[in-house]
């Protein structure tokens, strides 16, 4: 059980603390409500290159490393659709710099026309050199077009174009900022050793007179149910062919949510998993193959994935895949095969809680998920799930209209 308390400034901060006596660490973990789903569709990109001009200075410390480095700590932040984090852990006698850090580029950041250009040429350079110049690079923004006809999860985090980066001005930067990176669209987290009287002292010192911004959330539209297959063929210079079978499911308030994860595990995660066992080990169909989810705060996708042996053709392999599907569709899973799902999970959950900053990262995006609470119920959860569950749940997801179908055919 990991016990908490929360408080909330006037300016609409909200706060978390985990005390943890058995480390001289604490994590500082600060989550903005804010991803790429909230970008305007002709200006993608600016959640994650507004990540990276977090780094580039504030006000009173134009070098961010250099304090965390000096104060023996290490801090690091992502990007995704639905949030973006950054993270620091130091030791607790040093936690102010964090403090102070922290606040500062939230409220007075060095967004520069200098900085501004050098960070659009390091974004255009990982865009290349992960999605334009890397073998299947460009399967996520093919799958997310496919999967998304109105929601802005139609293209990845990294963007549509790096058009769109480039031709990022400082104005619009600066509005992103200023309109995002704000207290009231924030949660912090302190985990480690720190009690709820020293964080209450701290936030209120270096946050308290920031203050709220006016936040006129760019919503996404709902994605509408899909009622047809959709399929696309693209050839690349990948060593071999791949398919990419997806399927539309709910996001994490959805009933069915983790009943849906299981699913993709009994599927397709690690080499006991029913797709590794019968299509990579047996039949040798596949050189790699595995499932998993999105795992998305809006309606994501359960994803079916694997590189194809070079004999083989893509439809026999889709053909088996599809049989495997309907195996789970049609016949109850063993109690012991869903045990064994269900006790890895648990096992994962429990390793992740030796982590301060796991626990901190845990705690802030169930806090923005407005359910902190999730970080001792999740196990649970998972726990009550049945083998008819999965099986009434495998049929709604499963249906062949439900699908989206990328093949991937090599030219090499």
């Amino acid at each position: 059980m990991i016990k908490y308390e929360q408080f909330e400034l006037e300016n609409g901060l909200k706060v978390i603390v985990h005390e943890d006596k058995s480390t001289s660490f604490i994590t500082f973990n600060l989550l903005y409500n804010v991803g790429s789903k909230n970008e305007h569709p002709s200006k993608t990109g600016y959640a994650h290159l507004m990540e990276h001009l977090m780094f580039s200075g504030s006000r009173t410390a134009p070098n961010y490393d250099k304090p965390i480095d000096n104060a023996g700590g290490e801090s690091n932040a992502f990007t995704n659709v639905d949030v973006t984090n950054y993270y620091i852990t130091l030791p607790k006698d040093n936690i102010e710099v964090a403090f102070w850090l922290e606040s500062d580029r939230m409220n007075n950041l060095n967004v520069s026309q200098n900085s501004l250009d050098i960070q659009k040429k390091v974004v255009v350079e990982e865009f290349k050199e992960t999605t334009i110049n890397k073998p299947y690079g460009k399967v996520w923004h093919e799958l997310s077009k496919l999967a998304y006809k109105e929601h802005s999860y139609q293209w990845p985090t990294i963007g549509k174009v790096p058009e769109h980066i480039e031709k990022a001005t400082l104005e619009d930067i600066q509005n992103f900022y200023k309109k995002y990176y704000s207290p009231n669209n924030a949660f912090l987290v302190l985990s480690g050793n720190i009690n709820i009287d020293k964080t209450k002292e701290l936030t209120e010192k270096w946050f308290k007179s920031i203050p709220r911004s006016k936040l006129s959330r760019l919503q996404s539209p709902k994605e509408p149910i899909q009622k047809e297959s959709r399929r696309k063929v693209i050839q690349c210079d990948a060593p071999l062919n791949a398919l990419y079978i997806g399927f539309q499911m709910g996001g994490r308030d959805d009933k069915n949510f983790y009943t849906t994860d299981l699913i993709s595990d009994i599927l397709g995660n690690g080499k006991s998993s029913r797709l590794y066992r019968n299509l990579v080990k047996e039949k040798e169909i596949f050189i790699n193959i595995n499932a998993y989810i999105t795992g998305t705060i809006d309606n994501g996708l359960l994803i079916i994935e694997g590189k194809i042996q070079k004999e083989i053709s893509i439809a026999e392999a889709e053909a088996l895949i599809w049989e495997e599907i309907n195996t789970i569709k049609s016949e109850l899973i063993s109690d012991r095969e869903l045990q064994k799902i269900k006790n890895s999970i648990e096992s994962t959950f429990i390793f992740s809680e030796t982590s301060i900053l796991n626990k901190a990262m845990n705690l802030a995006y169930f806090a923005a998920l407005g359910k902190p609470e999730l970080i001792n119920d999740e196990t649970e959860l998972y726990q009550k799930i049945t083998s008819s569950d999965i099986k009434k749940v495998a049929n709604q997801i499963f249906a062949r209209e439900n699908s989206i179908i990328l093949e991937i055919e090599s030219k090499l």
